[in-house]
């Protein structure tokens, strides 16, 4: 019989919600404690791609690889409408520049600087790829190639640069915030079939209540939630690993070595012409990889990869990592003459990597695992890299040691289980989505089903009547037809994030369930709407709004670069 004592998951994020996801799938309580909102952390700051990892080949990480590709391909069928194949392209400048330091790294022999950023010619990437289309045995995406530049399907990459491009298949999550939301509404709807308990606390801090042997759920202010005895504590928080570790009562514990990653996003014409919906996997002139990725409308740019120390929460872009990035656009695409006064916001994350004593960054290890502390009072693990790819493999991995550490029968995974949004509920047609016919059943414009369906997929008509009967629940009888400030998203959108997404702030909102801040020109009213809709739902007072308003401008703007339009 499963423990009537829950699991303690602290962190909210890609693992944490996956990992709660798939014990609750075994009918095993959870408590999921965040300091913060879900995905708030190192998920929100990724180059949001589902992808095999290319470059760990070079590494000889194999079984890395054969994971993340598989992954990538279950996704694919799984969550489709977050979840969409890409087409990538290498651009080369030689026929076989690197084979010698790509086989050095192979070998784990360390490389002269100069080796290391020496340009991958045409023969290091297909073999490569050669590799990576027979791990990969997935028959629904093309195969990879190799072009002459110019080629008219590829990005228009600069051919008196680059002689060639070796393109090879993908995916893209735009918004690993709402995967990561979607991942914990399918834990509850489990848990509400089963009769099994999920408890979801943002804005709380776990403490340690060693008397008790008990974990004590504290809200910002001080004031105590819960008490929890747990079964066992798993200690979810990526790039915090150590400091919860330290908290915890475990101190001096040197788990993670993580590397801050910048990404930059622009709305240049030009460069997402010249991209034609492709994107662009690129070998800076220090060797380090960037990608130029089609983003909506947008261009997203990323990543650096720098050593970081301190609070990951601290992790900003700087100019120069910014100027880093532009650089390479515009020695890919000369043409474009991109300036960092292009850039519509920007972001920076840090990555859950495992310490490491010397080496390159990108020689770091991107495996997974779960490591595990003494603890005199229950079982206490903690999960030490991940990735986007990776976190269904690693939560049905890491809730088997649990579970048999539990003595619990593991009854259950997560391979064949799609997302609920996955699953058209609206036309017979299970491969499409009749926009039209929503917006003509809801009696809305056909470009605000459009865009909630860009977040919400084919569950887009329910929710959309769910958050319409949540705003008339508190006197409001129009959030269907009334579109949030300068964008087409519907006001019902808000008020069903806030009554069903655990969305408790404005920056929630903004941020991590309705993705207003990659809109071009997000407005101050707009965000006075949603802080509206907060007090309406009993979740803000009318005194505070306007202060919620305005701290939100401010962190846009220091956070992200972002100005919000009034």
């Amino acid at each position: 019989m499963p423990s009537t004592k829950p699991v303690v998951i602290l962190g909210a994020g890609i693992n944490g919600a996956a990992l709660a996801r798939e014990l609750v799938l075994n009918r095993v309580p959870v408590v999921l404690i965040d300091t913060r909102d879900i995905a708030a952390g190192t998920t929100s700051y990724s180059s949001r791609l589902i992808h095999g990892g290319l470059r760990y080949l070079e590494y000889g990480d194999f079984a890395l690889v054969k994971e993340s590709l598989a992954e990538r391909t279950r996704w694919l069928r799984l969550a489709p409408h977050l979840v969409k194949p890409l087409r990538l392209y290498i651009p080369v400048r030689s026929r076989f520049g690197g084979l010698w330091t790509s086989a050095r790294n192979f070998l784990g022999m360390p490389s002269h600087s100069a080796a290391v950023a020496r340009p991958r010619g045409a023969a290091t990437v297909r073999i490569g790829l050669w590799l990576y289309d027979r791990y990969a045995r997935d028959r629904t995406l093309p195969r990879s190639a190799m072009h002459r530049l110019p080629d008219a399907n590829a990005p228009a990459i600069d051919p008196t640069t680059y002689f060639a491009v070796c393109e090879y298949s993908d995916a893209q999550l735009k918004y690993p915030e709402r995967f990561t939301v979607e991942l914990l509404a399918d834990a509850r709807r489990l848990a509400e079939q089963s009769g099994t308990e999920l408890t979801v606390l943002t804005y709380h801090q776990a403490n340690l209540d060693a008397q008790q042997a008990a974990i004590t759920a504290t809200t910002a202010s001080g004031q105590i939630g819960r008490t929890f005895a747990p079964a066992a504590v798993v200690n979810a928080t990526g790039a915090w690993v150590d400091f919860t570790l330290a908290q915890l009562g475990l101190p001096n514990t040197k788990l993670m070595g993580g590397t801050k990653g910048t990404h930059l996003i622009t709305y240049h014409p030009k460069l997402h012409t010249l991209l034609r919906g492709r994107g662009v996997y690129a070998e800076a002139s220090d060797g380090r990889p960037v990608f130029v990725l089609p983003f909506g409308e947008a261009t997203l740019v990323g990543t650096t990869d720098e050593k970081f120390t301190g609070d990951p929460d601290d992790a900003r872009a700087t100019p120069q990592e910014l100027e880093y990035l532009v650089s390479v656009v515009n020695e890919l695409f000369p043409g474009v003459c991109l300036a960092t006064s292009d850039i519509e916001l920007h972001y920076a994350g840090v990555r859950p990597l495992p310490r490491m004593a010397a080496g390159s960054n990108a020689a770091i290890s991107r495996r997974h695992w779960l490591e595990e502390h003494d603890s005199p009072h229950w079982p206490l693990y903690s999960i030490i890299g991940g990735k986007l790819t990776t976190c269904r493999s690693l939560a049905e991995v890491a809730a088997g040691t649990i579970l048999k550490r539990l003595d619990i029968q593991q009854i259950a995974n997560s391979e064949q289980r799609p997302l609920e949004s996955a699953t058209p509920t609206t036309s017979k047609d299970k491969g499409s989505l009749n926009i039209d016919e929503i917006a003509k059943r809801l009696q809305i414009p056909r470009q605000s089903v459009n865009a909630a369906a860009d977040l919400y997929g084919a569950s887009v008509q329910d929710i959309l009547l769910a958050g319409s009967e949540f705003a008339t629940s508190v006197g409001v009888t129009d959030s269907m037809s009334t579109c949030l400030e300068g964008t087409d998203l519907p006001l019902a959108l808000a008020h069903f994030a806030i009554r069903a997404e655990w969305a408790t702030t404005l920056d929630d909102l903004v941020e991590r369930r309705l993705m207003l801040h990659f809109h071009r020109s997000l407005k101050g009213a707009c965000l006075r709407q949603l802080t509206t809709a907060l007090v309406q739902q009993g979740i803000s007072t009318p005194e505070g709004a306007e202060q919620q308003v305005l701290a939100n401008i401010t962190r846009l703007n220091e956070r992200f670069g972002k100005t919000v339009v009034e």
